[in-house]
Order: C-alpha cells, then structure tokens, then sequence
C-alpha cells in the first residue's frame, strides 16, 4: 500500500517543477525577486509635451514683459538688439512683439484692470 501523504507530497513536487521550468520563483514575501533585477523596457518619452510647455513659457515671458514695460520701450529694446551684432540679431528676432504676444499682454491688461 501507498501512503496518501507520499502520493500528496510527490504531487506538490511535480507541480513545483513545472512551475520552475515555467520560470515561476518562489520568494519569500519581504524580498527581492527575479522580477526586481529584470528591467522592462523604458517608455519613450513623447518631445512635442515639452515644447509645447516651452513655447507656451516663451510666449507668456514675452507678453508679460510686453505688458509691464510698454509698447514704446519694448520696440525701443527689440530695436536695440537687432541693430546690434551677433546673438544680438537672434534675441532681436526672437522677442519681436507678434500677435501671440500682443494678445498675451491684452489678456494680462484685462485681468490686471479686473482686479484693481
């Protein structure tokens, strides 16, 4: 005669190794698995988030200096640096008022003049 713990424990080891051939492990609850130094694949990073976040950033810095300086002394300044050399052309180019900027600082005219 067999003894049924014997038949049990030999059905438990057969369904361990399976498992193990599967590549199951079998950790203790607090540790470090096999899953924790597998690295998955990192997610790629969509660009057009973060430029939109900085064209919106630019666009805001320019109306509100736009705002809080003038119409004249921020022509006056923008004139300034295109008249200079190097760099300065580029800065000169990159803060001319344009309408995105123009409506920026509106808006900011329109909240300021709320609230006073």
């Amino acid at each position: 005669m067999s003894d049924p713990n014997l038949v049990d424990f030999y059905g438990r080891i057969a369904r361990l190794e399976k498992a193990r051939a599967k590549g199951f492990a079998f950790e203790a609850a607090g540790t470090l698995g096999r899953s924790f130094y597998i690295q998955k694949p990192r997610k790629r990073r969509s660009f057009i988030f973060p430029l939109i976040f900085v064209a919106i950033s630019v666009f805001g810095l320019k109306g509100t200096i736009y705002h809080f300086v003038g119409q004249a002394s921020y022509q006056d300044r923008v004139a300034s640096l295109q008249a200079g050399e190097g760099f300065d052309r580029l800065g000169g180019w990159l803060m001319q008022a344009d309408p995105v900027t123009l409506l920026v600082a509106d808006q900011i005219s329109k909240l300021k003049a709320r609230f006073e």
